[in-house]
């Protein structure tokens, strides 16, 4: 399944058609996302950091974080997942092993980015880059190791040394094996209106809600020729959000029920998480079904 999806990913970035890609920060998130009808998933790493261990994308996760949620995710979903893997944790070396172990987990696309350790979201301040040279081997190393996993080389340098820098930066990667580019946090509509013209290979968009980039709409995005376009964390603000509103309604009336419109329905939620497919599992294996497991709360 995992090669028919690195195929699917890869004619859908040829396409050119700014196909809408969110975020998921755990396979709950995933199933949504496959749920209603996208065509692929972001493994969002501020994400993964925010959802799993409560604190900011500023390079505290590490890859075999990473690589247990994409191989939930692997499980949950059958749509291709691009994941990102940060700097790739570490050297070029280090490189090497994050590819062969985020494929094995079911990545169909790894996302690296040329910051320095520790990296920090693409828009927050403080941010700086390695060397050129150091990243394109990075990208090397990664062309080098992977089977058939896509990579995305990711560029922060738009922010600390000009827009110029970034399109070189770009072109480089593609001539050391990239499939894909994303310059993160272009400011203007005439920068990101460029970089699918001066960079001839498929390009990323990221949407952040709050952030640096402006906001356009997919049909012009896809006049500009982008590829993908992220929208790697709307799933935990919407869902950080529902779960704020909920608990304060809880906390002020002292009850909360499903009339309120606060929750998704006890029947939704099972459907969500495929309680019919394991119904039939425990039809199929379970001899003694006097002893049936009572459905979760």
């Amino acid at each position: 399944m995992t090669e028919h999806l690195t195929s699917t990913l890869k004619e859908l970035m040829a396409e050119r058609r700014a196909v809408l890609v969110p975020g998921a920060f755990n396979a709950l998130a995933a199933r949504v996302i496959a749920d209603l009808g996208f065509e692929a998933v972001y493994v969002t790493g501020a994400g993964v950091t925010n959802g799993l261990l409560g604190s900011p994308d500023v390079g505290l996760i590490t890859l075999t974080e990473i690589a247990d949620n994409v191989a939930a995710m692997r499980d949950a979903v059958e749509v291709p997942l691009i994941v990102d893997a940060d700097t790739g944790f570490g050297n070029a070396v280090n490189v090497v092993r994050t590819i062969k172990v985020l494929e094995r987990a079911g990545a169909n696309a790894i996302q690296l980015e040329d910051q320095v350790f520790p990296k920090r979201c693409g828009h927050f301040a403080g941010k700086d880059v390695v060397p050129l040279d150091e990243m394109v081997q990075k990208i090397r190393a990664a062309a080098d190791t992977r089977d058939r996993m896509l990579i995305v080389a990711r560029t922060d340098a738009r922010a600390t040394h000009g827009y110029e820098a970034a399109v070189e930066r770009a072109e480089r990667f593609v001539e050391a094996g990239a499939d894909a580019v994303f310059v993160e946090a272009p400011r203007t509509l005439d920068e990101m209106r460029g970089l699918p013209r001066r960079v001839s290979a498929p390009h990323f968009a990221n949407l952040v809600v709050g952030g640096l980039t402006p906001i356009l709409g997919q049909a012009q995005l896809r006049e500009m020729g982008f590829s993908i376009v992220l929208y790697a964390n709307v799933a935990l603000q919407a869902a950080l959000l529902g779960m704020q509103n909920a608990l304060k309604h809880l906390k002020a009336e002292g009850k909360l029920g499903e009339d309120l419109g606060l929750t998704a329905s006890f029947l939704e939620r099972q459907r969500i998480v495929n309680k019919p497919h394991f119904d039939q599992l425990e039809r199929k294996y379970v001899a003694d079904v006097g002893h049936r497991p009572v459905a979760g709360t």
